[in-house]
């Protein structure tokens, strides 16, 4: 007789989760042996990182191929101003708030862009983003097109010192670049990830068994936009200062997370880890070259798409069978015989 057991973890999961302890508790030590300018290095991979989570789990198991999340980050930043400044809200407690912000406005977004596919919806949200920009760059109130910078008063608010507020920032940016991967993680191993999962792989089989492709694509754009308004909010909370064209510029918040996930490896959550480690080393190795910087980053991920589709990642967890976060059912069978007779 032949018994069926589903599983997900793996040898190799089961080490991962020792190296991710150990990582996070090497990263949380960092404030207390390391330099101002190595924290905030740490505190800016730590959010493009949870970026990139938040691009890959909408066009790596979602579909949705958006170039326009600078709309989020830009909608994150200055809802961290104007509660911060308008509405007398800690800082830090006005992160989660702009990330609320943040979602609230995705949802009549997306009512709009949904109705775009493929590359149109790739270019509405870009045209959208664009459409938040002007607008915020008419609010008098927050600085017009010239923008502002948070005042005295209230960066003290944050800490009594600049080391104690540079360590504060340094934690929360930690914390959302953890947070960021585990939801995302979570999310794909719930009924969720699994409706995800088939309508990427096949989308009118997915439909047709009962997946309803709009609703299910919509918490997803959702959930990016709340992610990415918090991240947005923590970016301007250590840059001090905010403009329309820092917040919204497509370069900085969708261009170079694009960049991160197709080198690690799209449809993967190992994926933008690794390629936001390729990401810096490329920057810090290719910095002092002017313009050749982007191009020589346009020639990798050229080079990177053409010889492995599947990222760096994928690449590596082919050929040697890892998967430090698995989300797939596995299904292991196995022979029984029949039960023994007990004749006494």
């Amino acid at each position: 007789m032949t018994t069926h057991a589903v599983h997900r973890g793996t040898r190799t999961s089961r080490t991962g989760v020792l190296l991710a302890i150990a990582v996070i508790i090497g990263l949380l030590s960092v404030p207390f042996w390391a330099g101002r300018a190595d924290m905030r290095l740490i505190v800016e991979m730590a959010y493009f990182l949870a970026l990139a989570q938040m691009w890959n789990l909408m066009a790596g198991y979602a579909g949705l191929v958006s170039i326009g999340q600078q709309a989020y980050v830009g909608i994150g930043g200055y809802a961290l101003f104007a509660l911060a400044i308008h509405a007398d809200v800690p800082p830090l407690l006005a992160l989660p708030l702009a990330g609320l912000i943040a979602a609230l406005i995705a949802v009549p977004t997306a009512f709009v862009v949904f109705r775009l596919r493929g590359a149109y919806f790739a270019i509405g949200t870009w045209v959208a983003a664009e459409v938040f920009r002007l607008v915020l760059a008419q609010v008098t109130a927050l600085g017009g097109g010239t923008g502002q910078s948070l005042p005295a008063t209230i960066v003290r608010s944050i800490a009594d010192s600049v080391d104690g507020r540079d360590r504060l920032i340094y934690f929360t940016g930690i914390a959302l670049a953890v947070c960021a991967t585990a939801l995302v993680f979570l999310l794909l191993r719930s009924r969720h990830g699994l409706a995800l999962t088939a309508l990427r792989d096949a989308e009118g089989a997915a439909e047709s068994l009962g997946v309803d492709r709009f609703r299910t694509q919509l918490w997803v754009y959702i959930v990016a936009a709340l992610g990415t308004g918090m991240i947005g909010a923590l970016i301007f909370l250590q840059k001090l200062r905010i403009s329309p064209d820092a917040a919204f510029s497509v370069s900085d918040w969708t261009a170079n997370v694009i960049f991160i996930v197709v080198i690690g490896g799209i449809g993967r959550i190992e994926g933008p880890i690794v390629g936001t480690l390729v990401f810096f080393a490329l920057r810090a190795l290719l910095a002092d070259f002017g313009t050749w910087y982007m191009i020589v980053l346009g020639g990798v991920a050229v080079i990177v798409m053409l010889k492995a589709p599947q990222g760096l990642w994928g690449l590596v967890a082919d050929r040697f069978g890892l998967d430090f976060f698995p989300v797939r059912r596995l299904v292991r069978s196995w022979e029984r015989g029949p039960p023994a007779r007990n004749d006494a």
